[in-house]
């Protein structure tokens, strides 16, 4: 069973240390920002949505670990 649980917006930013915009812009496939790497929401109902908070972390260590290694 997993510990993951659903992150909303103001707590997946605070994790991350990204604002809002930065976010998006990680989504958005047609920014010079995009990243293919960052977790993609899913929807909870008509207009929220959330993040997986284990995608989250992973996405955290992706970035620590490469970090590291440049």
């Amino acid at each position: 069973m997993s510990n993951a649980t659903v992150l909303r917006l103001p707590e997946t930013l605070k994790r991350t240390g990204i604002s809002r915009a930065a976010a998006y812009q990680k989504l958005d496939p047609n920014s010079p920002y995009y990243d293919e790497t960052f977790p993609k929401p899913v929807k909870l109902g008509a207009r929220s949505v959330g993040w997986s908070s284990e995608k989250i972390q992973v996405w955290i260590d992706s970035k620590l670990n490469g970090g590291a290694a440049q």
